[in-house]
């Protein structure tokens, strides 16, 4: 090409991004606008069932105020106080505390143990799988009833351990202060076992066959691919399910609500419990919504602080950068 025509190819040339940024432009006023459509109505309920709730129990927080009427009587950091100070309710995180570590040293290694009995080539498998996730389908209510029914003194528990010579370890599940918090804990488990099952079934999934071939021709044992290979794999679903388990062992309610209102003497209650004791049926509305905004505030320190430490390295590995 002769110096003339590059010269002439030139402002061709630098014409063409100009041409090309009135569509990038019109492209991304599309995208935000269909993201508006979409994301809208439920970012709209979001801002109205949770952050709308969420400002107005802060807001209540610093009342003492029964629910009736508008609030008058301003105190404000007392219920904050009084609950922080409040045995009942220390007591109350303890419980929650215990339910968090239980899950992770007792759900979690037999859940991943029977997770590993189900992936594996047994007969009847689809069978046992529906078996074990049968209780998750179960509502809160129905499984709190059924147990509080079969847990009663000379109820079903009661008649199957006499049934088989072991009177010794009949008790008053529900109703000893000692006891009461396990017995709730081996029924939250036989309830949201099934979940965790299925959980690491899918993780499974994806750890890769010629992995574990290869360990194989290597001379490992199947508990040395399931140690060295399987179980590392599994790690982003195992941290996944301490995350949900953690969460949902502090906002616990509806099975120890039905079964023990929190007794006997409050040595089975739970924050949860303790915001619907305090709010809704001694009428301290004000102090009920400081619990909850603690409960939450708890909850959500937790969540920041696992995401920070525990789930950024699946989370950078998930993220992909943009592209035009």
């Amino acid at each position: 090409m002769s110096p003339v025509e590059e010269r002439a190819a030139a402002p061709a040339r630098s014409a063409t991004p100009s041409r090309g940024r009135p569509a990038r432009r019109r492209t991304s006023t599309r995208t935000r606008a269909e993201l508006a459509l979409l994301l809208g109505p439920a970012l709209a309920l979001f801002a109205l069932f949770v952050l709308v709730s969420i400002a107005a129990a802060v807001y209540y927080s610093f009342f003492d105020w029964n629910g009736f009427g508008p609030p008058s009587r301003t105190v404000g950091l007392a219920n904050y106080r009084k609950a922080l100070a409040d045995p009942v309710f220390q007591g109350a995180i303890r419980h929650n505390l215990v339910f968090a570590v239980l899950s992770v040293a007792v759900q979690l290694p037999l859940t991943v143990a029977l997770a590993l009995l189900l992936n594996g080539r047994l007969r009847g498998r689809a069978l046992l799988r529906l078996i074990a996730f049968t209780p998750y389908v179960l509502s809160e209510a129905i499984t709190a009833v059924a147990w509080l029914v079969m847990l009663q003194p000379g109820g079903a528990v009661d008649r199957a351990l006499r049934s088989i010579g072991l009177d010794s370890l009949v008790h008053q599940w529900l109703a000893d202060p000692d006891l009461v918090l396990y017995t709730l804990f081996a029924v939250s488990t036989w309830k949201y076992l099934g979940f965790g099952i299925i959980l690491f079934l899918a993780g499974l999934q994806g750890v890769p066959t010629e992995l574990r071939e290869a360990a194989a021709l290597d001379g490992a044992s199947a508990w040395q691919t399931t140690r060295k290979v399987v179980l590392p794999l599994l790690g982003p679903t195992v941290r996944i399910w301490i995350f949900l388990s953690v969460i949902g062992s502090l906002q616990l309610f509806e099975l120890v609500w039905i079964m023990t209102l929190g007794g006997p003497a409050g040595s089975s209650a739970t924050m949860a419990t303790y915001v619907i004791d305090r709010g809704f049926r001694r009428y301290q509305f004000g102090y009920g919504s400081a619990v909850a905004v603690v409960l939450f505030a708890v909850c959500f320190a937790f969540a920041l602080a696992y995401q920070r430490f525990a789930l950024r390295r699946d989370t950078d590995g998930a993220l992909t950068g943009r592209v035009d």
